[in-house]
């Protein structure tokens, strides 16, 4: 879906490349996600991704096409949700979507139909200037897959949403993997990333240092360790045991069969937890 090849670009005036000699190629049908701290590249990245810099260095294909030579056509098959969306604060919600809906030459979704998915029924007469930020990112997503794209930009797609609407926007995000849409995520936030994405790529001063699967990543940095926690005596104890050989280790097997055991979890590593350790680098 996407192949991008010695990617480099520098903004005017700018002395220093913010991206590096990037190179990646993404599958139909992936969630992949771009994660790094504010001011490593992600929404450049982007940005080139979706058309809007063009003077860059390299090679850029996206759906088969060269990003340089796409015409007012490629966006009737993409979506983008930026992290700060834009609205016409005066109009509704439902005003909002119904204008957006009737931009695109193609078959749109109802935009009803799509307020009905995200929560946000009940205030399709209330005006955009009046919600909250977490209302207008998922007003956002509605904007995004109104024209049912094929291939999705979000970033940051969980920020300002309490767990219930993250939780929401994430089903919506994996149906859309399901029916076989291509989605591109960038965001600092490590936990979405884990639940959302197919592979990651951690992006650091312009430049991706790792690609990988994040249950690879966690296994290969995390510790190959069981850890107990269990109840002897009235009193809470926890010990730990390695994986190797554990179906025979009888201490553990005696916790097993004569205390109450309260939780039992293997020692893998956080993504975030891999990050700092591969790139030396915190994610604020």
């Amino acid at each position: 879906m996407i192949e991008v090849e010695q990617l480099s670009y520098r903004y005017p005036g700018s002395r220093n490349d913010t991206l590096q000699n990037i190179s990646f190629a993404i599958e139909r049908g992936e969630i992949f996600g771009f994660l790094g701290p504010s001011g490593a590249g992600k929404s450049t990245l982007q940005k080139i991704l979706i058309g809007m810099l063009r003077q860059f260095q390299g090679r850029v294909s996206v759906m088969g096409e060269e990003l340089s030579r796409t015409g007012s056509d490629f966006y009737q098959r993409i979506g983008v949700a930026f992290e700060f969306p834009n609205f016409y604060g005066r109009f509704t919600a439902l005003e909002n979507l119904q204008l957006f809906h009737s931009l695109y030459a193609g078959k749109t979704k109802a935009p009803l139909e799509m307020l009905r998915e995200v929560g946000l029924e009940e205030h399709q007469h209330t005006r955009v200037s009046d919600f909250s930020k977490g209302m207008k990112m998922r007003l956002n997503l509605c904007r995004a897959l109104l024209h049912d794209p094929e291939l999705l930009f979000l970033d940051e797609p969980t920020s300002g949403l309490d767990p219930v609407n993250a939780k929401m926007v994430k089903r919506l995000i994996l149906a859309g993997k399901t029916a076989g849409k291509t989605v591109l995520i960038t965001t600092h936030n490590m936990q979405a990333a884990d639940e959302l994405c197919d592979r990651i790529a951690f992006v650091v001063d312009g430049r991706i240092v790792l690609i990988d699967t994040p249950r690879n990543l966690k296994l290969k940095h995390g510790a190959r360790k069981l850890q107990v926690e269990y109840i002897q005596a009235g009193k809470v104890h926890n010990s730990e045991f390695p994986l190797e050989g554990i179906g025979h280790d009888q201490h553990f097997l005696q916790i097993l069969r004569h205390r109450q055991v309260e939780t039992i979890h293997t020692a893998e590593a956080t993504l975030e937890d891999v990050f700092v350790e591969t790139t030396g680098r915190s994610l604020t």
